[in-house]
């Protein structure tokens, strides 16, 4: 009696973001339990919106990454989660509320980037290119090498924040061991 080895859920990477985690969004009839759209935003808060791409290591968009967006200044606490592949263009796209500065750090949002041929996820940060001051004192950015501290400073163009991710690459984005 021979035995057939299948491919567990951890061993699978790509559909399984649409239709187990972005549903709504992919056009399947489930119940989404987190979008880009952040809920409970406090009344009088900004909202703000973060757009970006992500990038492999020849610079093509990848169409089928999904981004899971973390916040937590001490006061509001959201998740967030978005696949690139229902935007003709490849974006994800939050909106939220600008984080609060927490003891002297500079505003951040925390990301989780899952893609295919990638078992394990990438931690990153969105830093805020308007935040000039908090962002020099700040010790976490402040650690990385000058000319690397860009790839994690979304750039402010409008209403929107810019950032870009990039998996690999001259533009690679910093990306931290959790």
């Amino acid at each position: 009696m021979s035995t057939k080895m299948l491919q567990t859920p951890s061993q699978t990477v790509g559909p399984y973001f649409a239709y187990g985690l972005t549903p709504k969004q992919y056009g399947y009839d489930f119940k989404n339990l987190a979008t880009n759209v952040l809920e409970n935003i406090p009344e009088g808060k900004e909202i703000i919106s973060i757009k970006g791409k992500v990038f492999d290591g020849e610079n093509n968009p990848i169409p089928d990454a999904m981004i899971e967006l973390w916040q937590n200044d001490g006061e509001n606490q959201f998740f967030g989660r978005f696949g690139t592949g229902t935007d003709s263009e490849n974006h994800f796209v939050f909106q939220t509320i600008k984080p609060n500065s927490v003891e002297g750090q500079a505003p951040y949002v925390s990301l989780i980037v899952f893609m295919r041929g990638q078992l394990i996820h990438s931690y990153t940060r969105i830093y805020f290119s308007d935040e000039e001051i908090l962002n020099q004192q700040d010790a976490v950015l402040n650690s990385i090498p000058d000319e690397r501290r860009n790839t994690i400073i979304a750039q402010k163009k409008g209403s929107i924040y810019e950032f870009n991710i990039y998996m690999q690459g001259e533009n690679e984005t910093v990306f931290f061991e959790v």
